[in-house]
């Protein structure tokens, strides 16, 4: 079995910018000589969020107005309160959709839908350079 660990980092916007991180997850996939297995990509941070959807600028749009719905950028929270970053809502947006997800890896490459990519969300408040851990297991 063979395990193999590498970092992205993404510039982003903050306020839940969403990154396509496909090309990216896949070229670790294929440098890591990884035939057969899984990959499981990961956030650092407590503010950002990784998932799968289709990438493209209408749903984009559509689920950065809904996670503003569901925990509004102007919500008053007891993290910013305590805090005084006022970013209590990209905790919380985080912590719903999780800083992580695993996908199964066959002949190199991601087993993904059609119309399905890997992406990143930042919540917080602020641009930040992410960093995401893509860990590749499998055989050869």
């Amino acid at each position: 079995m063979k395990i193999v660990t590498k970092d992205l980092h993404i510039d982003t916007r903050g306020f839940s910018d969403i990154h396509d991180l496909t090309s990216g997850v896949d070229a670790i996939i294929g440098e890591s000589g990884v035939n057969e297995g899984f990959c499981h990509v990961f956030a650092v941070g407590s503010t950002a969020s990784i998932s799968t959807m289709e990438f493209e600028p209408a749903l984009v749009r559509d689920i950065r107005e809904k996670l503003e719905e569901f925990a509004s950028e102007n919500m008053q929270s007891h993290h910013s309160q305590t805090w005084g970053d006022d970013n209590g809502f990209s905790h919380i947006r985080s912590t719903f959709m999780g800083p992580g997800i695993t996908v199964p890896v066959r002949n190199g490459r991601c087993i993904l839908g059609t119309w399905q990519q890997i992406v990143l969300l930042d919540h917080d408040n602020r641009p930040r350079d992410r960093h995401v851990v893509v860990q590749v297991v499998g055989k050869e």
